[in-house]
């Protein structure tokens, strides 16, 4: 009992938000269980808010500029930090029965459009059947050239594309985060499309 109380006392102690505690845990390798059960948490209603938002979606836009590599990128629930060299995500908060990978792809492109092109990923509208679901996207990308008429050249890429989905576990390794994957690796070869006049 004197070791439990005088780590709880410690945490107590150091931080002085929820979020301070939830990463001294981490640090220690310690589950982040019941936020009930810490003052900072409790003082926050840092489970309401969590109740508040479990049903709650998002949106996401923007560019990402890569290196001509072998890459990928992703999206998942909870905190992200770097453990032992390993990107990991906290999801003690969010419990993997109510994490829901539904997701709506608009628009995904590695690169200018340019007429006639087709992005197979746009549009790509996935209902998760059950909780915790990991969606992996394998893409080729294939360097393209694409020369108009007036004689400008639009350098980008076209792409393929495969998807792989399965029931995740939240750990490292074979069982996965819950989250939607694009793999991403460049095709060796390139294309030239010359359009033609009217």
């Amino acid at each position: 009992l004197v070791l439990s109380f005088s780590v709880c006392f410690c945490i107590t102690l150091c931080c002085n938000t929820c979020d301070d505690v939830r990463e001294a845990y981490r640090r220690r390798g310690w589950a982040f269980k019941n936020a009930d059960t810490i003052e900072q948490c409790k003082r926050e209603g840092f489970t309401q808010r969590m109740q508040e938002q479990k049903n709650e979606g998002c949106q996401v836009y923007g560019f990402l500029e890569v290196n001509k590599v072998a890459g990928n990128f992703h999206f998942a629930p909870g905190k992200s930090f770097q453990q032992s060299h390993v990107h990991v995500h906290d999801l003690q908060s969010f419990g993997l029965d109510n994490i829901n990978m539904t997701h709506l792809i608009k628009h995904l492109s590695f690169g200018k459009d340019y007429p006639g092109i087709v992005n197979p990923l746009d549009e790509t509208d996935v209902t998760a059947p059950q909780a915790s679901m990991m969606y992996q996207y394998f893409v080729k990308i294939v360097p393209t050239i694409y020369v108009k008429t007036d004689g400008e050249v639009v350098k980008t890429n076209q792409f393929s594309v495969t998807r792989h989905e399965k029931v995740a576990n939240g750990l490292i390794g074979d069982q996965g985060l819950p989250g939607v994957f694009v793999l991403y690796e460049l095709s060796p070869m390139m294309v030239k499309f010359t359009e033609k006049q009217r």
